[in-house]
This record gives structure tokens, C-alpha cells and sequence, in this order.
């Protein structure tokens, strides 16, 4: 009489994608003190072998591997969602024909410019280029910041993620003095690996 599992093929089934993964077999099986050690059968899973702690350093490395393949997927991903975003910028403008309704005042943008010591005019175009380079800028940020947002699994966009998008981003280096010095610190400090801080505090 052959009991469930034994000298059969693990149960192979499709998991939320097209890959095969075993499921259906747990780690531990019944017996395995009375029998003979062989090699477990192709594609069959075994726990690892844990005397004591052993299995602590082998997770714990296996997830620094996978930490910078995760971080170059996002990182990828947000190239594509950028590429994407400024080739819709760019059909949008072509296709702009209508220069009288902006989203930001044109007011506010000429009075801004105005308080500049060395500008005595301006022409009628400048504050129009001024509101859509403006636009673009806010946009573009806003992206940035909100994959930092999903990067830490929250749906709710926080000035920490400007921070972060701004010191990840040489093109907002000019933005690194207005943002609160808090938010620079902690963005600085979650960036950091984190075998890298020290444990304990001063000698």
C-alpha cells in the first residue's frame, strides 16, 4: 500500500503566470528518518537543510541578490513611464493649437518674471512657454515622486517622495535647498544598503 506522495512525481500546476511551480507537496515529509538519504526526484522542492541557524545567512543573501534585480526593474520601468510621458508631452504640443487657456495663470508667471532686476519686457509668447515648461516640469516631478510612492507600497504621494525624486535626479539638483533638510536626510538614509549602517553607536 503506497501512502500519498511517496514514489510519485510532485503534483506540477500553473501559479499566476505561465512558469510551472510544484504546489500541493509541503517541506516536510512523512518518514524521511527511516529511509534511506537518496536524491530527491527531478523537479520536486526540498527544504533546506537548517542546523540551527544556517538558513538565516543563505535568506538573507539570497535577498540581497534579488534586492538590486528588483531596484534595476523599477528603475527600468520608470525610464519607460518617463520615455512614454515626453513623447505624449511632445505630440501634445504639436497638436496645441488653441495658446489662450492655460493651466497656470499667465499673470502670476509674468509678475515672476518681472521681479527680476534685469528684465524690462516681456513679449507675448514668453509667460505662454513660461505655463507649459512649468506644466512639464510638474508633471514630470510628480511621475518621479510617485514611483518612489509605489516603490514603498503606499498609494498616498508625501513630500518625502519629492525629496527622494529630487536627490535621485541630477536635473533637480537646483531644488535641493528648498526642500526641508529632514526629508534630504531620511531619503539619504533609506537609499543606504542596509549593511551599511552601523550597528551600535559610537566607541
Amino acid at each position: 500500500m503506497d501512502q500519498q506522495g511517496h514514489g510519485q512525481p510532485p503534483v506540477m500546476g500553473v501559479v499566476g503566470s505561465s512558469a510551472q511551480m510544484p504546489y500541493g507537496v509541503g517541506p516536510y515529509q512523512a518518514n524521511q528518518m527511516m529511509r534511506p538519504s537518496a536524491p530527491p526526484p527531478v523537479g520536486s522542492t526540498q527544504s533546506p537543510q537548517t542546523g540551527g541557524t544556517s538558513a538565516l545567512p543563505a535568506q538573507l543573501a539570497q535577498h540581497q541578490l534579488a534586492y538590486p534585480h528588483i531596484h534595476q526593474q523599477q528603475q527600468q520601468q520608470l525610464q519607460q513611464q518617463l520615455q512614454g510621458f515626453w513623447a505624449s508631452q511632445y505630440q501634445e504640443i504639436e497638436q496645441t493649437s488653441d495658446f489662450k487657456n492655460h493651466s497656470l495663470p499667465l499673470a502670476r508667471i509674468k509678475k515672476i518674471m518681472k521681479a527680476d532686476e534685469d528684465v524690462r519686457m516681456i513679449s507675448a509668447e514668453a509667460p505662454v512657454v513660461f505655463a507649459r515648461a512649468c506644466e512639464m516640469f510638474t508633471l514630470e516631478l510628480t511621475l518621479r515622486s510617485w514611483n518612489h510612492t509605489e516603490e514603498n507600497k503606499r498609494r498616498t504621494l508625501q513630500k518625502n517622495d519629492i525629496a527622494a525624486a529630487i536627490t535621485r535626479n541630477e536635473i533637480f539638483d537646483f531644488l535641493v535647498d528648498i526642500v526641508p533638510r529632514e526629508d534630504l536626510k531620511d531619503e539619504v538614509l533609506a537609499s543606504m544598503p542596509r549593511g551599511t549602517l552601523p550597528v551600535g553607536g559610537p566607541d
